[in-house]
């Protein structure tokens, strides 16, 4: 074994001291191999299949608007709330049942647009969408 010095003993070491920066950078990767399994693990979802045979006809379409003051208008009539209970359940016992669309005015407070929904949730309607953007009937 040979050994060399280079200058004196009393003068300062220069040179960095790498092994603790080696050790601490081993551990680092280590956790990482532990943990990056556990990031790459998938959640199942179950999709929906593609349907081949699509219906041919288009559904029927029933649209209600809200007004401002909670006035329902069912496809372009005024009605009030007990017609419209029942409107919704002529609507139930149809085989298929028709798509709803939900309009509302702009300054409608939102009571009276979860009131429709709640009534067409009860009336047991499944086909139940908001569209936005349409003229008012009138």
């Amino acid at each position: 074994m040979a050994v060399s010095v280079k200058g004196d003993s009393a003068d300062p070491m220069v040179e960095p001291n790498v092994i603790p920066l080696v050790d601490i950078m081993l551990v680092l990767l280590i956790i990482f191999i532990i943990t990056i399994p556990v990031m790459t693990h998938a959640v199942k979802i179950d999709l929906p299949r593609d349907n081949p045979n699509p219906p041919t006809e288009e559904p029927v379409v029933m649209k209600i608007y809200v007004e401002f003051d909670g006035t329902i208008l069912w496809n372009g009539t005024a009605i009030d709330h007990p017609t419209f209970r029942d409107y919704v359940a002529i609507e139930n016992a149809k085989d298929p049942q028709p798509e709803i669309h939900v309009d509302a005015d702009r300054r409608t407070p939102y009571v009276y647009v979860a009131n429709v929904l709640f009534t067409l949730q009860r009336g047991g309607l499944q086909k139940v969408g908001f569209v936005s953007g349409e003229a008012p009937p009138t």
